[in-house]
């Protein structure tokens, strides 16, 4: 796997200092508590491959999605999204304001610029007709499930043909903040209910794409 650079070598304590807790807490939907339960499941996954106290991409495929795959590009579209700064690894804060867009009580906004953002893969402020092709079929792959190329197209098509209100060939955000608020149950999975007691479950906390067949139909 190679040398570790060194910025990147460190022991994450073992508990979370109450200040830091409180921080965190106010930028995300989690209360104190919740903080520092995360706080033991971040450990425990940051340092189940390279105990370094980050969470590496190996790492988070392996404990969030139990992904044994080398490559997916929503497992590694999610990746990049938590980590913020865009370093290739997941710092204790990032992890948790990133998990807390998929929390019950955080605004639907919210969850929709995330996913936006999580569809966007250029990052140039809008979803392309190949860019939405392109999740549609990693959610597939994530998902096991295997549908007809003709019907991955109709996906694309009826989408676009719904949220795509100016005709210019592609999703803007407020196009997509209209669709989503139109078709709720596109931000279905950005909600996960455990989160509202994850002091309870977080041993066995695992992020589901949960993408049935039905539920890419618009």
């Amino acid at each position: 796997m190679g040398c570790l650079p060194t910025k990147h070598v460190r022991d994450s304590p073992r508990s979370l200092g109450l200040h830091e807790a409180v921080a965190v807490a106010a930028e995300s939907s989690f209360t104190v508590s919740e903080v520092e339960a995360l706080y033991d499941l971040f450990r425990k996954i940051s340092n189940s491959v390279i105990k370094d106290g980050l969470i590496h991409k190996e790492e988070f495929h392996l404990a969030l999605f139990r992904s044994k795959k080398k490559e997916n590009l929503f497992v590694d579209r999610v990746f990049d999204l938590f980590d913020q700064k865009g370093n290739g690894v997941i710092e204790f804060g990032e992890f948790v304001r990133s998990l807390s867009v998929f929390h019950p009580d955080t605004p639907e906004e919210q969850k929709a610029a995330f996913a936006f953002r999580l569809y966007d893969l250029r990052q140039t402020g809008f979803i392309e007709r190949h860019e939405l092709k392109e999740m549609v079929l990693a959610l597939l792959d994530e998902s096991n499930l295997d549908i007809t190329s003709d019907a991955v197209e109709m996906i694309v098509d009826t989408t676009f043909d719904q949220a795509d209100a100016n005709g210019d060939g592609r999703i803007d955000q407020e196009e997509w903040n209209v669709f989503t608020k139109d078709n709720p149950y596109v931000l279905r999975n950005m909600s996960l209910p455990y989160l509202k007691d994850i002091t309870m479950i977080f041993p066995s906390f695992v992020i589901h794409s949960e993408v049935s067949e039905a539920d890419l139909f618009v």
